[in-house]
């Protein structure tokens, strides 16, 4: 007996496919039925006409087909009705499940070829084009009006998403069961642009997608769909999936939990990774509070600086550092010598503290009269774009950004001039950041152009076009440490002038 090469679902929505559903049920080849352990779920989709009585029929007649058909008592929408089957995909195990559509738009003999790069691994989605082959969506009956708006829209969704592919709007897609987990489709629309939307996730997981040529065929269910909304609902998906990308707006949907990947330093451009790299001094000896995998570091044991670093990181990146220490700063208690450090860097770190004056307070304290020159960095929650989006009633968080979800403090310049001059400080150096302009669009002209310009307009108003503040400080001895220091110097004097006398 051979053995089966996985578990495979095959899901087929169905809407008034009263006509269609049973020549789609006999179309699917036998030898995928053979070669895999399969069920063939078909959801009807409240519909109207008896698609799901002729489904049943069909199964009767049929009774050693695996075979479930479902019907929900509420229209789900296109979209909501591709949620129930990935997610009763998920809930029994199967490796894979391939989309079918219940009025025979899309050819079930190919379906084999469509599941077969999921189970050899060598894909996590595999969509069917209709663009693939120049020419044969046209000769295959799509109107000129759908080719070219088809062509348009991918092409535009290609710039945006910088990506490759044929066609965005295959509705034939194989997904592997194991990259649905990973990604939240619940969270998507439940209309037609849904297929954009899980594209869009399926990218930003970065996540393998295969292409395979596909016949074009128009049954009735291209009825349902308004060309116009549709339309307009891809490009305000894309553009959002862009913008939260960008951390100007932020949308759940595309929220992807990935594994953790290196911080990449902002190099080659002005940025608050350069000005703090450019003003520690060579050959000093620096502790990096929050400094994650160490990046930072790398490039100052360049200039022969000792680098030490503090971090609630793994110690995977400790090599990275002269000397680490794994330590949650916001709940650990700062038992440490401050004092011997030269330079102290808090990049991007303050915002992050629940209570950063008691953090402040105690790093104060515990640096003596050394006074070390710390360089603080920090998003500009007075920059122009922030304000803008108040003005119309937005306020967003995101994942990474001025308003990242883990910055628990926001500052201006002024206020954050005030925390540090209320808690002993005294201010040192002040300054602009522009907007990081190179990682978001790529180092090239246009970005350097752009970094120019907000040069230029920090000049005019640092609070206005500032991304980030840049500040250098330094702590003042605590009055317990100058009471102890008079204490000591005075009883040096007592003994000089005793020797004298």
């Amino acid at each position: 007996m051979t053995e089966k090469k996985g578990k495979l679902l095959i899901f087929i929505v169905a809407y008034n496919a009263e006509f269609h559903i049973e020549n789609v049920l006999t179309r699917i080849p036998k030898e995928v039925l053979t070669q895999y352990n399969y069920e063939i779920l078909i959801i009807d989709d409240s519909s109207k006409d008896k698609t799901f009585e002729i489904a049943h029929n069909y199964h009767s007649i049929n009774k050693n087909l695996n075979l479930k058909i479902l019907f929900n008592p509420v229209n789900q929408g296109y979209g909501g009705n591709q949620k129930l089957g990935y997610e009763y995909a998920i809930q029994h195990g199967f490796e894979a499940v391939v989309l079918l559509h219940g009025d025979g738009q899309y050819a079930p003999e190919i379906l084999g070829d469509m599941v077969s790069p999921i189970f050899e691994k060598k894909a996590d989605a595999v969509f069917g084009s209709r663009m693939l082959i120049k020419g044969n969506a046209l000769k295959g009956g799509m109107p000129y009006y759908k080719f070219f708006g088809n062509k348009i829209l991918t092409r535009f969704q290609n710039t945006l998403l910088k990506s490759s592919l044929s066609e965005f709007h295959s509705g034939y897609r194989a997904y592997a069961v194991e990259a649905l987990k990973v990604i939240p489709f619940k969270r998507n629309s439940n209309n037609f642009h849904f297929d954009t939307q899980i594209i869009i996730q399926l990218l930003l997981a970065n996540k393998i997608i295969n292409e395979i040529p596909i016949p074009t065929y128009y049954g009735l269910e291209i009825c349902h769909v308004d060309g116009l909304k549709y339309g307009w609902n891809v490009i305000r998906s894309t553009l959002a999936s862009r913008l939260h990308n960008l951390s100007v707006f932020y949308k759940r949907e595309y929220d992807i939990a990935t594994p953790m990947q290196l911080y990449p330093l902002k190099l080659g451009y002005l940025s608050s990774h350069t000005l703090a790299i450019k003003n520690v001094h060579e050959k000093s000896k620096v502790l990096d509070i929050g400094g994650g995998q160490g990046l930072v570091s790398l490039e100052l044991k360049k200039k022969g600086c000792r680098v030490t670093g503090i971090d609630q990181c793994s110690l995977m990146y400790a090599e990275n550092y002269d000397e680490y220490h794994q330590k949650d700063i916001e709940s650990a208690s700062l038992d440490f010598d401050f004092s011997k450090f030269d330079v102290i860097l808090m990049l991007d770190i303050i915002e992050h503290l629940s209570n950063p004056e008691e953090f402040l307070d105690s790093l104060r304290a515990k640096s003596g009269l050394n006074e070390p020159r710390i360089i603080v960095t920090s998003p500009n929650i007075a920059f122009w774009i922030i304000r803008l989006q108040l003005l119309f009633g937005q306020f967003n968080y995101g994942k990474q950004g001025i308003l990242d979800k883990t910055h628990k403090r926001l500052f201006t310049f002024k206020t954050l001039k005030k925390i540090f001059n209320q808690c002993g400080y005294e201010i040192l150096k002040v300054k602009g950041i522009p907007a990081p302009y190179p990682k978001a669009i790529g180092k090239n002209f246009i970005s350097k152009l752009l970094i120019e310009v907000n040069r230029w307009l920090i000049w005019i108003s640092k609070s206005f076009f500032s991304y980030q503040i840049y500040m250098e400080v330094k702590p003042l001895p605590v009055v317990e440490i100058l009471l102890d220091y008079s204490v000591i110097e005075s009883k040096k004097r007592k003994e000089a002038l005793t020797q004298t006398n």
